[in-house]
């Protein structure tokens, strides 16, 4: 059996990252290899299942913590340190005593640990789903109606599995421990083995008489709508959470969350760069050298700005507080205007004559400083040829 990859290498991360990188660091690979974004891509679907795999347990703390202590033995529920996650106790509240009585048992003569490793509730799977919205609902912000197809909790038995009137009962085979321990003689003495009960998963009970509907799992699949409200001011790769609209969790757990990745198209004017908007708007020559009032879209209005004579290609103007409203702080952003000289393509004989006038009166005018400049670069050139 080949060897699991370091759970912190797979999300691209140093030994103990913090719980803000490993979530920023699974949405971005988990978008990545999406099975939805790889149709029938074997390698990234594999991939899919090893990053969650690795987010399972490092967003655990404790199975973080048992980890980083002991690599993959420390969560490894075949390891042989206890129940379904790991050490049993060891690092949630449990000690070296607890470890080694149930590793060791009476190996030095002492006797295995009697504390019951019943399984508790467990909280249900965390959901993904990924959305686009319009350039501007994603600046004003917008509510979304969002289709998804998870488990739910089944309405027939109430989630608990059991068909109605019946409940639960305690495991035979393990007496309501949730745990099977096994014992073997060595020269060194009697080596105790404890490991989850495989008739109740761990859990201490069994189900006498399953649900019809669910088949004794206490959940169903099920296609809902979800209402989600995008605040103004997001951005590519932007996430909401939806706390407990995941999948149903287990033995009375609470429900997972449901986080929802944004994707915002692009706008045909607008260029976006953080909560600031760049446009680009094309002048004509006159506009340029004679200044002009020129009218300027925003996302939401239009508004009057005054360039000033002598205006070059590619200046810059600010409009203060026209930009995108910060998600985060509240305030506006601000749109920057770039101006590009529009050059015609096609003239009439009379603008042709107009403009040739006009270019004959700038030469004969020394101190044009657009003419002085194209006459200075003439005859650099003309002494560099030489």
């Amino acid at each position: 059996m080949a060897e699991k990859r370091d759970y912190y290498e797979i999300l691209g991360l140093k030994k103990g990252a913090p719980e803000a990188e490993i979530k920023k660091a699974f949405r971005k690979l988990a978008m990545q290899y999406h099975p939805d974004k790889n149709p029938g891509d074997k390698s990234a679907e594999e991939k899919f299942k090893e990053v969650n795999e690795a987010y399972g347990v490092l967003s655990d703390p404790e199975k973080k913590d048992r980890y980083d202590r002991f690599g993959h033995a420390g969560v490894d529920p075949n390891a042989g340190f206890g129940g379904g996650t790991g050490f049993g106790g060891f690092g949630a509240g449990g000690g070296f005593e607890d470890l080694f009585g149930d590793l060791f048992g009476g190996m030095f003569g002492g006797s295995s640990s009697s504390r019951s490793r019943r399984s508790g509730p467990r909280k249900g799977q965390d959901l993904q789903k990924n959305i686009r919205i319009s350039f501007e609902e994603a600046a004003f912000g917008v509510k979304k109606q969002i289709r998804l197809n998870k488990y739910v909790s089944c309405d027939a038995c109430g989630g608990t599995g059991a068909s109605g009137g019946t409940s639960r009962v305690k495991c035979p085979s393990c007496g309501g421990t949730g745990e099977v321990r096994t014992q073997q003689r060595t020269p060194f003495g009697q080596f105790v083995n404890v490991s989850p009960c495989a008739k109740c998963g761990g859990t201490g009970e069994v189900i006498e008489n399953p649900c019809k509907v669910c088949g004794g799992s206490g959940k169903v699949r099920k296609e809902i709508t979800l209402s989600v409200d995008i605040p103004a001011g997001v951005d590519n790769d932007s996430v909401v959470k939806l706390e407990r609209q995941g999948e149903p969790g287990s033995l009375g757990g609470p429900a997972g969350d449901l986080y929802v990745v944004i994707a915002v198209s692009e706008h045909r004017l607008f260029k976006r760069k953080g909560n600031n908007l760049l446009l680009e708007i094309p002048i004509t020559y006159m506009q340029a050298a004679l200044g002009d009032s020129i009218t300027v879209p925003t996302l939401s209005e239009r508004v009057t700005y005054k360039i000033p004579p002598g205006t070059q290609s590619g200046a810059v103007f600010r409009l203060k507080g026209k930009g995108i409203r910060s998600p985060h702080t509240g305030k506006m952003g601000d749109l920057y205007v770039s101006v590009t000289l529009e050059v015609p393509t096609k003239l009439s004989n009379e603008e042709k004559k107009l403009l040739k006038k006009l270019d004959d009166v700038s030469k004969k005018d020394s101190g044009n400083e657009a003419y002085s400049k194209r006459r200075g670069f003439l005859d650099a050139m003309k002494e560099m040829l030489n």
